[in-house]
């Protein structure tokens, strides 16, 4: 009995220790030490500094003549009469009095031989009135007076129109540019052709009606000529404003007509090699300027309202509101006119 209870025994441990065997290892620890935990993200902080600091306005325009002008037939007669001669091309140099275009008038001219010889019967016949005056009733004398001087006159507008049908070249110049053609009828008003003195150029520009608002003659001007370069300048004059017309200010509509005084004018020392009449531009005007302004990034302005704030990095790693008044601001700048004082930090956004 005592030996049969031994086995026994014997073969339950021998169970437990096979059992043991059959069980999962246990895992080993982890190691925590190595993992970095993510820093928290920073605001950048910007030291408060001061510089010179410009309010620009922009425009774009071109280099036009001081001496410009647009050639065009202005006699009502001449309307819807053909060009008969164009003397002039693109790029013509011409001088003062030279002959440009020349209409076909020839009617006019037939028409102005028959009244010639009218008016030498009518000349007869007022002889014979002035020596008849003394006989005559005052009335009819002047009626028979008045018929005589509206004949002469008729005359007279009819030479003055055969006259304008030739137009010259009002100074010496270089034509531009030509808007017709030999046997077009022409319009009254609109342009022939456009005649410039090559040598006295200014540059002309154009810009929004806001920002034509904050500028004034003798303000300073960068002109950035394309491919001939940048000139220094100032302001000579602004343009003459347009009459409204009930049409939103527009004027008539039509080709249009180059007028120095629509535009502004921009006088500069000396042009740039390879500028000429004609050349694209643009320009910068300063229409604000302060040296040595407190200035801060406009990242670091706050608002809350009609609060205007910024955040001071104190020494100590902590951050105070404080709040600013602010003055002139530019793409990247803004003024501050009290609050801040340079060397102080500011966080930014």
């Amino acid at each position: 009995m005592r030996r049969a209870a031994g086995i026994l025994a014997a073969v339950a441990l021998s169970t437990a220790v096979a059992g043991c065997s059959l069980l999962p290892d246990e895992p080993e620890e982890e190691d925590l030490s190595q993992i970095q935990l993510p820093e928290i993200s920073k605001k950048p902080e910007y030291e408060v500094t001061t510089k010179t600091l410009e309010t620009t306005v922009s425009g774009s325009g071109k280099i036009l003549s001081t001496q410009e002008k647009t050639l065009y037939y202005s006699a009502k007669a001449m309307e819807g009469m053909r060009l008969k001669k164009l003397y002039i091309q693109p790029g013509d140099v011409v001088k003062a009095g030279q002959t440009v275009a020349e209409l076909d008038v020839e009617d006019m001219k037939k028409q102005l031989r028959d009244q010639r010889l009218q008016f030498r019967q009518q000349e007869l016949q007022m002889k014979q009135t002035l020596r008849d005056k003394d006989e005559m009733d005052p009335i009819d004398f002047e009626q028979k007076q008045i018929a005589f001087e509206e004949a002469r006159q008729k005359i007279s507008d009819l030479e003055a129109d055969i006259a304008s049908a030739v137009l010259t070249a009002p100074f010496s110049g270089t034509v531009v540019s030509v808007s017709v053609q030999e046997g077009a009828a022409i319009k009254v008003y609109d342009p022939l052709c456009v005649l410039a003195d090559p040598s006295s150029l200014i540059v002309a520009g154009e810009m929004a009606s806001d920002d034509l608002q904050q500028v004034a003659v003798g303000m300073e001007a960068t002109v950035d000529i394309n491919s001939a370069g940048t000139v220094k300048g100032k302001i000579k004059s602004l343009p003459v404003p347009k009459a409204d017309n009930g049409n939103g200010g527009g004027g008539a509509q039509g080709p249009k007509v180059t007028n120095l005084s629509d535009y502004l004018l921009i006088s500069v020392a000396k042009l740039p090699a390879g500028a000429a009449r004609g050349t694209p531009l643009s320009f910068s005007i300063v229409v604000d300027r302060k040296v040595n302004a407190v200035v801060i990034p406009r990242s670091t302005l706050r608002t809350a309202g009609a609060r205007t704030y910024v955040q001071v990095a104190e020494a100590d790693g902590s951050k105070r509101e404080v709040d600013i008044e602010v003055g002139q601001q530019t793409a990247t700048d803004i003024e501050v006119l009290s609050g801040l004082t340079p060397g102080q930090k500011v966080v930014g956004s």
